[in-house]
């Protein structure tokens, strides 16, 4: 690793270094602000973002494949899509924010310092090409989201969530570190293409393969896999709404990155050891997050299983990759990435309507949306939207993330692609009871008497109503999905 000055390529980090500005920037400028001024600094994050997403358009169009400190930091078309990715779903968090924390009045300087500061991890993530980047940008990541859950200082469900979030992150770095140790103590590098190249010749190794799968478990925290979601439904319910966003949505993408990167390019000579395991852990994940989900009368603890359950979704192609079977790899990755995109979509829209409806109906029960498509049909359509789009029913987006998922499973045809679509059928059954169940709540059931309007604001409304029209658009041209395949510069690395 050579991190000689003049071989780093600052045009490389203009995004990364864009965002950290504004992250110092908020962070000074709060504490000059008067009381009912603080809100200020949420515009102020948004240009921020907006900047970066600016500089990551520039890259795009540039073309050109750089890298900086050696191998460590790589901005190619996977980056710049991950960075892209990131930074909208970025401002759609600040808009569900502005009104939220303003409301408040607390905390909302370290808030946004925290968010900003967790973006840039992001950023970092799907650029890192070495364990040491990647470990950096996965704890950039967690630790603002430690804090964060738990800045409803005032609710003890928020301090129990936030407590818990903690210790499990705590042991699943431990984990990771663990494993990512004894990796790097056998082949003597955290270069990942280096290590996609050394580790075929320790296959039999026991000792490999366990790091390999203490590495996979610190990841599995991140994406809230089964059996390492406990953390979540509590940390939802109690995390301030846009916060709880944030980390079923962005956060989970982030560890989802990261658990591409090293399994697609430094642990895929090894392939046909976790595969297996990860498609074992994909329909336990799914199924036990829907039937969960099912018993739930909280609208946050029901989206949180729902995440869960989506966390194994996603987990599905995993199960599928070999070693040195390039087809297949590559549709595993396209499936992932566009399961991802499409359910940011779907998620942050939800959680955009709930957190509207929760201004005036802060219990947050299904019960609560009793009714709500007679006297807000406004907020209920897009809810129904987004709730029949998780179900995968067509013409909304969500039918093409499963059968792009679906289509992949298909490649092998062999008895673990079998198993995994027909586990996906039977959970996306199960989904839509639970999913629909909401949306008759609204429709059928009569309003509560004595509850005012909903009245969201116009950062709000301007983020439901432009996931919305996502939802219907990108389900009716799935072919705006088209070309991620082409796009896969990590499985062509990591072959």
């Amino acid at each position: 690793m050579d991190l000689d000055p003049k071989l780093i390529d600052w045009v490389s980090l203009t995004p990364e270094l864009i965002l950290l500005t504004t992250t110092f920037v908020v962070l000074l400028t709060e504490p000059f602000l008067p009381r009912n001024k603080v809100w200020i600094v949420n515009p102020i994050s948004i240009i921020g973002v907006l900047g970066s997403l600016a500089a990551v358009i520039g890259l795009a169009i540039d073309g050109t494949d750089r890298r900086s400190f050696g191998n460590m930091f790589v901005v190619d078309n996977y980056a710049l899509l991950f960075k892209g990715f990131f930074l909208a779903g970025g401002l759609l968090i600040l808009l569900l924010s502005w009104r939220y924390f303003q409301e408040i009045r607390t905390y909302q300087g370290e808030y946004y310092f925290l968010l900003l500061a967790s973006y840039v991890g992001m950023l970092l993530m799907p650029s890192a090409r070495d364990l040491v980047m990647v470990f950096i940008a996965l704890e950039i990541v967690s630790v603002p989201g430690f804090v964060m859950a738990g800045l409803r200082k005032f609710d003890l469900k928020s301090n129990e969530g936030a407590l818990k979030f903690f210790l499990f992150g705590v042991l699943s770095v431990a984990v990771l570190l663990f494993g990512a140790s004894i990796v790097y103590g056998f082949t003597g590098t955290t270069d990942l293409v280096l290590l996609g190249e050394r580790l075929g010749a320790f296959a039999g190794d026991p000792m490999v393969l366990a790091a390999l799968l203490f590495v996979i478990v610190g990841f599995g925290f991140k994406i809230s896999a089964v059996p390492f979601h406990f953390w979540a439904p509590d940390t939802y319910e109690g995390a301030p709404l846009p916060v709880t966003a944030f980390l079923s949505v962005l956060s989970k993408a982030a560890g989802m990155a990261g658990l591409l990167q090293v399994c697609f390019i430094a642990f895929e000579p090894l392939a046909d050891v976790w595969a297996p395991i990860l498609a074992i852990i994909a329909i336990v994940t799914m199924t036990l997050g829907n039937l969960t989900a099912m018993q739930q009368s909280n609208i946050v603890r029901l989206l949180a299983y729902s995440s869960v359950s989506t966390g194994g979704f996603i987990l599905v192609p995993f199960g599928i990759v070999q070693t040195g079977a390039a087809d297949i790899n590559s549709q595993a990755f396209s499936a992932v990435m566009v399961y991802l995109l499409v359910y940011s979509v779907m998620n942050i829209g939800a959680f955009a309507v709930v957190t509207a409806v929760a201004r005036t109906r802060p219990g947050k029960q299904i019960s609560d949306f009793a009714g709500l498509g007679l006297t807000q049909p406004g907020l209920a359509v897009p809810l129904t939207l987004f709730l029949v789009a998780l179900t995968g029913i067509p013409p909304l987006v969500g039918w093409y993330a499963k059968f792009v998922i679906l289509l992949a499973v298909a490649q092998p045809l062999n008895a673990i692609g079998v198993v995994l679509a027909a586990a996906i059928v039977v959970n996306s059954v199960i989904g839509a009871f639970y999913y629909l169940r909401v949306a008759r709540t609204m429709w059928m059931d009569a309003p509560p008497e004595g509850v005012e309007r909903v009245r969201p604001g116009a950062p709000l409304w301007v983020a439901i109503g432009g996931l919305a029209v996502a939802a219907v658009v990108l389900g009716l041209l799935p072919q705006a999905f088209a070309g991620f395949a082409e796009m896969s510069t990590l499985v062509a690395a990591g072959s």
